[in-house]
């Protein structure tokens, strides 16, 4: 089967696709974003190249960054350049990952296009937050009907699906990037009783609430002082925070910031020395990073926005859930609660090293590639 990727470059997009390698199928890839080629995935071919007329010329960027306006004129329309490759690769399918940088923009061509089958990857808040807003829920009950298969990283998506035109097939909820290659990682994973560090993660902007986190640690000094505080993928306002409060400067390591990111292997390599993992959002699916502290043997404390960590936590047993993530109280309440409890940590530790098998690799390639079968048995 012959399959044409949708999606901007980023980590989730580059360890999913690497599932299909060696698969039997033929991936392509539209770079919806038009950045730089994957050598990860140098046996995918990559389409780029479209987007700027007369090419990535010098003295762009600082056009767009002072007259946005102006750079718009330099720019080419998404949908026409992906119309170009679609008649080129021909493919027997398409599939999109995310709803409005790669879905909605190509809807004017996938209409032309009936008998090409659709798949669309749902992540993230890509459908709980954006039904929220009138314009976007608009482009949802438009685009939806003429979806054929869905992946989701969470059931609940699967509903919203559902509710706002989704009439395909549901093909499951897998993690936005695949599975985890756990024997690879083992060697990260210390022992329940060698861990002493609290890792947070540092987003803010939309949905991101690290700032509560942070505001959370101020109600619990004294509690506190025998861990080490590590923060990662903090954004600037984040780092401004610590910067500013005495309190916070003195006990936080800042691992990484969204300027300086670290890999995807030493997110891992923290979450396998830390005795408590929280993640704090307003809005989103099935966090990664939740799946990343299960699998690694982190306590995790994570917000629930839409009922979507309770899929995999169960609260108070492997896991503790932020009912509010604007409550830093609450917040603080919970770090204690858990800080306290070392023998709930620890039995939770063991609940998820079980639990863990179900988000291996292996297990969740061998699940996706029977989906694609699927698709292909039934073109």
């Amino acid at each position: 089967m012959k399959i044409l990727m949708v999606s901007m470059n980023s980590i989730h997009f580059r360890r999913w696709t690497a599932q299909l390698k060696d698969s039997g199928h033929e991936v392509h890839w539209f770079d919806a974003t038009d950045g730089d080629p994957i050598p990860q995935l140098d046996w995918v071919p990559q389409h780029q190249g479209w987007r700027y007329k007369g090419g990535n010329f010098k003295g762009r960027t600082f056009i767009k960054k002072q007259l946005p306006a102006v750079h718009k004129l330099f720019e080419k329309d998404m949908a026409a350049a992906f119309h170009k490759v679609l008649k080129k690769v021909q493919p027997d399918v398409v599939h999109s990952f995310v709803m409005y940088k790669c879905s909605v923009p190509i809807f004017p061509v996938m209409q032309k296009y009936p008998k090409i089958k659709w798949i669309y990857s749902s992540w993230g808040s890509d459908l709980f937050h954006f039904k929220e807003l009138p314009e976007h829920l608009a482009d949802l009950q438009r685009v939806l009907p003429h979806i054929d298969y869905l992946f989701t990283d969470n059931m609940r998506d699967h509903h919203i699906a559902q509710h706002l035109g989704f009439k395909g097939a549901f093909l499951g909820a897998y993690p936005g990037g695949g599975g985890f290659r756990i024997t690879d990682f083992q060697k990260f994973i210390k022992p329940f009783n060698k861990r002493k560090s609290i890792l947070i993660k540092g987003y803010q902007g939309r949905s991101g609430r690290a700032l509560n986190v942070l505001a959370s640690l101020e109600h619990i000094p004294e509690i506190l002082e025998p861990y080490d505080i590590v923060l990662f993928g903090a954004d600037d306002e984040v780092v401004n925070y610590v910067e500013s409060n005495d309190f916070l400067r003195k006990h936080i390591q800042i691992a990484s910031t969204k300027k300086a990111m670290v890999s995807h292997e030493k997110v891992l390599q923290l979450m396998g020395e830390a005795l408590l993992y929280v993640g704090n959002s307003a809005s989103d699916g099935m966090p990664n990073t939740l799946l990343e502290a299960i699998v690694m043997g982190a306590f995790p404390i994570q917000s629930n926005p839409g009922n979507v960590s309770r899929e995999v936590i169960e609260d108070g047993v492997n896991g503790l859930l932020i009912n509010d993530p604007e409550d830093e109280t609450h917040i603080a309440a919970l770090i204690k609660l858990a800080l306290q409890g070392r023998e709930m940590c620890e039995k939770a530790f063991r609940i998820n090293m079980e639990l863990r098998a179900r988000f291996d690799y292996d297990t969740i390639r061998k699940e996706v590639l029977n989906c694609y079968s699927q698709i292909e048995n039934e073109i």
